[in-house]
C-alpha cells in the first residue's frame, strides 16, 4: 500500500498521507514518496494549487520514532533526511495544508512548510520533541517562532503543550478554522480560489512573501519590486489587466 494517495481534481491536486495505523508518522518511505509526488505535481502545468492532508484523526503525529531510536548522529547525517524538507520548500506551486486532529512534531513542521494551514476545529498543534530528549530538526524552532513569536514558541517547544485550532489561529499559525466534517473540502475550496488567479503572479507572490518571512524589510522590498516587474512581462498580466477594463473574467494561461 502506498504511503501517500494522490488525486487530481483539475486545476488542483490533493495529496493525502496514508499511514493510518501509525497516525501518518513520517517515515523514510512516506517522505520519499511525498517529495516525488510534490515535485511531479509542481512540474505539471495543469496543477495550479496542491492540497496536502492526512486523515480526520491525524494530519501527522510526528516522525517515525522507531526509525530514529537506534540511529547515531552519523546515521542521521548520512541519511540526508533534511534534504527532503529542502525539496518541499522549493515547490513553487502554492501548497495548502489541510489539518485535522493531531499535527505534532514533524507533522507540524510539514504543515508549516506549506504556504497556509486550513485547520479543523479538532486540530492540535505541537512540538513535543524535548520530551524525547531531542529538539525539532525540520524547521520547528525557526518557523514556529516566526509564526507565533518567541514567547509562545518557547512555551510550546519547552513545555510540550499543544495549541488547539482557535489558539493557533489567534497566534498566527493557522489561516482558517473550519468545521470538523469539512476539513478537506474547505481546504480544496481555498485551493480552487487560489487556482483561479494568475499562475505566474501566484508563484511570484509566494516567492515574495517567503522572502519577507526569511529576510530583512529592505531585501524583501527589493525582491518584491523585481517580482512585480517580472509579472508585468507575463501574458497573464496583459490578460488580467485587459479583462478588468473589458469587464470580463480573465482567462489565464500561466505564461
Amino acid at each position: 500500500m502506498s504511503a501517500i494517495l494522490v488525486e487530481r481534481e483539475a486545476p488542483i491536486a490533493v495529496v493525502l498521507l496514508n499511514r493510518p495505523e501509525a497516525l501518518n508518522a513520517l517515515n523514510d518511505e512516506l517522505m520519499t514518496e511525498l517529495v516525488e509526488a510534490l515535485e511531479a505535481l509542481d512540474a505539471d502545468d495543469e496543477v495550479l494549487c496542491i492540497v496536502l492532508g492526512g486523515s480526520e484523526r491525524a494530519f501527522a503525529a510526528g516522525a517515525d520514532i522507531g526509525q530514529m531510536a537506534g540511529a547515531s548522529a552519523m546515521d542521521m547525517y548520512e541519511a540526508r533526511r533534511i534534504d527532503r524538507w529542502d525539496a518541499i520548500r522549493k515547490v513553487r506551486t502554492p501548497l495548502v495544508a489541510a489539518v485535522s486532529g493531531h499535527c505534532l512534531g514533524g507533522g507540524n513542521e510539514l504543515a508549516m512548510a506549506c504556504d497556509l494551514i486550513v485547520a479543523s476545529e479538532t486540530a492540535r498543534f505541537g512540538q513535543p520533541e524535548t520530551g524525547l530528549g531531542i529538539i525539532p530538526g525540520a524547521g520547528g524552532t525557526q518557523r514556529l517562532t516566526r509564526a507565533i513569536g518567541k514567547a509562545k514558541a518557547m512555551d510550546v517547544i519547552l513545555s510540550g503543550r499543544f495549541l488547539d485550532a482557535a489558539e493557533a489561529e489567534r497566534a498566527g499559525l493557522v489561516a482558517r478554522i473550519v468545521a470538523k466534517e469539512a476539513w478537506l473540502e474547505e481546504a480544496k475550496a481555498v485551493a480552487r480560489a487560489i487556482a483561479e488567479k494568475g499562475p505566474v503572479a501566484q508563484r511570484l507572490a509566494k516567492e515574495s512573501v517567503n522572502r519577507a518571512y526569511e529576510s530583512t524589510l529592505e531585501t524583501g522590498l527589493d525582491y518584491e519590486r523585481k517580482a512585480l516587474f517580472l509579472a508585468f512581462a507575463s501574458e497573464d498580466a496583459r490578460e488580467g489587466l485587459t479583462a478588468f477594463t473589458e469587464k470580463r473574467k480573465p482567462e489565464f494561461r500561466g505564461r
